[in-house]
């Protein structure tokens, strides 16, 4: 397809980051922004949550990736930029903020400002962005809009705002119903009085047509076909296709490369075109070696100042699958395979670390924001066909200049009917936990906000559900490094390992049943070391689960009645990387999550 010409007046140009927390409703409705904006036609077939076409995305229900679109409307080009809401993907958050001038500032109509709201809005205004708040789900039966918009108030206000910056407008829309209003009362028809409001609200980016072209790369791509894909705003004069430019950083050398394809956004679609100017927010190709901080410009200049990245905080440790049921379903079994799928994930995961384990050749220990950030990687690979063994999620800790130990510290939120505040209380006070506030919701709920180490809540997420029944909401988000907050104890139940290898029988799980909760049934295949269930005790028990009945001449009067056995508990990825202990490796497999005991790992008694 030819490229065509894509210039437009930078006045013309609006480039907007949407910004709230997980859930609230950010990718349905730039979806609706997209149809009412005249995108496609009355009769095209729109996927629901397009923006969301990363598989992981579809079935959690989040934004992890960055995704950038345009839309034209009344002769403005309005650039969105769907950021992830996650906190864990906050090295994501902050480079994308840098393409933009402006931010959708999304709150759901009864949940209110949370923690990742906070974390998102301080960082958006930290960059500068002039906020539009947009209050959603207004058409939720349980909406307390009056109640939330205060908050949003006392959240900007909290997060240290200039006060000029308080006069922000709000809108309340229905992303689903498809429609934004100004007051309440409006008319509910449709999504353009939103429109209307990024073009009067937000400002026009800097630059002008005029001059050496120049750009800074704040995202990457890749494809397989060519190569790394550099993503940002034009901040003067104009880029051309298949033009030379240099490529400089901050402390390197400055080098001439060319620019083999430049694209810009139509609609959620990459459109190869011939140049584009100020203010626009491209993306090019050809340029092997391009990163994240870049400079692009078609004159020799200095670079732009690289924005720095929150450090990771949690670490594990990664290995090639060396079970006996090693190479059973993956295709990627070796640790070069690994580490070079690694090495890929780099390219593009700049919160991310890659280091080899000095003791270990084959081992490496990948650090992240979270158990979120390192579990969606682990997934990815699984999907692609990898084999490995990780280890428990670890936290990263520091020192200071006078020598001190400090440690990473999470803001936790929870929302709780008010009768588990106790039991809530009594489990996170050994975890050091520290509650800072507490606030009276609808029917009955509690808000409690806790400062506690990260290495509190590794495993605190799946207890916390099972605690409250499923009825407690939990979020968490990254505060900073404080003093080391001391040990916290070891609060999982011991576990059962199997002593011998073989398929697992009725006859012994009946047995071992009365001995706690067993993760495998009847005719799954077992090997020695395999963790096939939990104890209610502290220790762990070596068990025997394929030991078959004795056979004998005589019959039992109830032999022949169905053994009734209660279904194993299966685990997924994520509570596998909260279940696992120190001396333990989660077997991560395109067919099966297992747990099983390092090396020789001593239990106790035989069963």
């Amino acid at each position: 397809m030819k490229a065509h010409r894509h210039i437009i007046q930078p006045e013309k140009i609006r480039n907007v980051a949407i910004i709230a927390h997980v859930d609230h409703g950010k990718t349905t409705l730039v979806d609706a922004m997209i149809k009412q904006s005249g995108l496609f036609r009355e009769n095209q077939h729109v996927e629901e949550c397009f923006m969301d076409n990363n598989d992981l995305e579809r079935e959690r229900g989040i934004t992890i990736l960055s995704k950038n679109l345009s839309l034209e409307y009344m002769g403005y080009r309005i650039n969105l930029v769907d950021t992830p809401g996650h906190v864990d993907f906050g090295g994501e958050v902050e480079r994308v903020l840098q393409m933009a001038n402006g931010c959708l500032l999304l709150v759901d109509s009864f949940e209110g400002p949370m923690p990742q709201t906070r974390f998102v809005l301080k960082k958006a205004l930290a960059a500068g962005l002039r906020p539009v708040v947009v209050i959603n789900k207004i058409d939720r039966p349980d909406a307390r809009v009056e109640a939330v918009e205060d908050e949003i108030l006392d959240l900007f206000i909290d997060v240290g705002v200039e006060e000029s910056m308080l006069n922000y407008p709000v809108l309340y829309a229905s992303g689903r119903a498809g429609y934004a209003v100004r007051k309440m009362e409006d008319p509910r028809t449709d999504i353009i009085p939103l429109l209307e409001e990024i073009l009067k609200q937000v400002p026009a980016p800097t630059g002008d047509l005029e001059g050496p072209g120049k750009m800074l790369i704040t995202s990457l791509d890749y494809n397989d076909y060519v190569g790394r894909i550099g993503i940002g705003r034009i901040i003067g004069g104009v880029i051309t296709g298949k033009s030379e430019v240099f490529r400089v950083h901050p402390g390197e050398v400055a080098e001439k490369n060319k620019i083999l394809r430049l694209y810009s956004y139509r609609g959620i679609q990459r459109v190869e075109v011939e140049e584009a100017g100020a203010g626009d927010i491209v993306a090019i190709c050809g340029i092997d070696n391009i990163s994240i901080g870049d400079t692009i410009c078609t004159e020799l200049c200095d670079p732009e100042e690289v924005l720095s990245v929150d450090q990771p905080v949690i670490s594990m440790s990664f290995a090639a699958n060396t079970s006996p049921f090693s190479g059973r379903s993956g295709k990627f079994l070796t640790s070069r395979q690994i580490r070079a799928r690694l090495d890929r994930e780099l390219e593009t995961n700049v919160a991310m670390r890659v280091e080899e384990v000095t003791e270990q050749r084959d081992m490496f220990l990948v650090s992240g924001r979270g158990e979120l950030h390192l579990g969606i990687l682990i997934e990815t690979m699984r999907r692609e066909g990898y084999e490995l063994q990780v280890s428990k999620p670890t936290a990263i800790f520091k020192r200071d200049d006078s020598g001190q130990l400090l440690e990473p510290i999470e803001e936790l939120a929870i929302d709780i009917p008010d009768s588990y505040m106790g039991i809530v209380m009594e489990v996170l006070g050994p975890r050091r936990a520290m509650l800072e506030s507490s606030k009276r919701l609808l029917d009955n709920y509690l808000r409690l906000i806790f400062s506690v180490p990260a290495r509190g809540l590794l495993g605190f997420r799946s207890m916390f559900l099972t605690m409250t029944n499923g009825t407690g909401i939990m979020n968490q988000c990254f505060r900073g490094y404080e003093a080391h907050r001391g040990d916290i104890p070891e609060s999982r139940n011991g576990v059962m390992v199997a002593t011998d290898p073989g398929i697992a029988t009725a006859y012994a799980i009946k047995n071992l049943s009365e001995r706690g909760t067993l993760f495998y049934g009847p005719g799954e295949e077992i090997y020695e070391g395999l963790v096939v269930g939990e104890r209610p005790l502290a220790s762990d028990l070596k068990v025997n689960i394929v030991k078959k009945r004795h056979v004998t001449n005589h019959r039992s009067a109830t032999s022949e009645e169905l053994e009734k056995l209660a279904a194993p508990r299966r685990m997924t990825l994520d509570q596998a990387l909260e279940y696992v202990a120190d001396d333990e490796w989660v077997e991560v497999t395109p067919a099966a999550i297992r747990l099983r005991k390092k090396g020789e790992a001593k239990v106790g008694k035989k069963a």
